[in-house]
């Protein structure tokens, strides 16, 4: 991995660097103006009803999506994935877990509540929830068709065939489990709404650990990976997290 310092920096005086922080400026103002109008596009989508029954297992017991709620009218859910059997759930939905879980308070506040929902059964994740410390609402959908419906669980056999249905279009996937969050409102009546779903480079909205390191000089570092987040490890698997135990 590249050190901070391994490519010659260009460095130049007070008054020149000014001027190029100005220019680049324009730039991170349009971009701001920019996602500004997609939010505002965003939040005009139409909405779809929702009228099949999904039910989830909690400790609680099993509740309906409309539970989920809480009593606010906003719902925003990960689709975070931990399939049945898996002995941990993926290290990026991790990621994800680890920026949602702080923010759950701040979410309240504005009327929306948080939940993360696996494909495998509730006794699978509650370990792996213990163990990385979450205090987030997470449920499971397993043995109903909730995580077929939203493109995020596939069989064996549609991996093995290739262009399951993800991210709106046809597509190789290498795993029968993927990531996303999605959205939904519910009335006065108390019928639940989609109103927005995001997937693939999508969910990067809640890893602001990306956008600081996209202020660095070093950036993502990620060019000479096999993968991009191929760094990535679960919160507590860290050289520096297992030297700390």
């Amino acid at each position: 991995m590249k050190t901070a310092s391994s490519e010659k920096p260009n460095v130049t005086t007070p008054e020149k660097w000014l001027a190029s922080r100005l220019e680049l400026l324009r730039e991170e103002k349009e971009f701001t103006r920019l996602r500004d109008r997609i939010a505002e596009r965003r939040r005009t989508l139409p909405w779809i009803k929702m009228t099949k029954p999904y039910t989830f297992d909690t400790p609680g017991g099993r509740v309906s999506l409309a539970d989920l709620f809480e009593g606010r009218s906003q719902l925003m859910v990960q689709h975070f994935m931990l399939g049945p059997g898996w002995e941990q759930g993926c290290k990026s939905c991790s990621f994800m877990l680890d920026h949602f879980n702080p923010a759950v308070p701040h979410l309240n506040a504005r009327d929306v509540t948080f939940t993360a929902i696996s494909h495998a059964p509730l006794a699978e994740i509650l370990p792996f929830k213990k163990r990385m410390g979450w205090a987030v609402n997470w449920v499971s959908s397993h043995g109903t068709d909730f995580n077929r419906d939203f493109h995020v669980s596939f069989t064996e056999e549609e991996i093995d065939r290739g262009q399951v249905d993800y991210n709106y279009t046809k597509m190789d996937f290498p795993q029968t489990e993927a990531p996303g969050i999605s959205v939904f409102a519910r009335d006065d009546s108390g019928n639940v709404y989609l109103t927005y779903s995001t997937y693939g480079r999508g969910v990067e909205v809640v890893m602001t650990t990306y956008d600081l390191l996209d202020l660095t000089p070093k950036g993502r570092d990620e060019d000479d990976m096999e993968y991009g987040m191929e760094w990535l490890r679960h919160h507590d698997r860290y050289e520096h997290a297992l030297a700390a135990h």
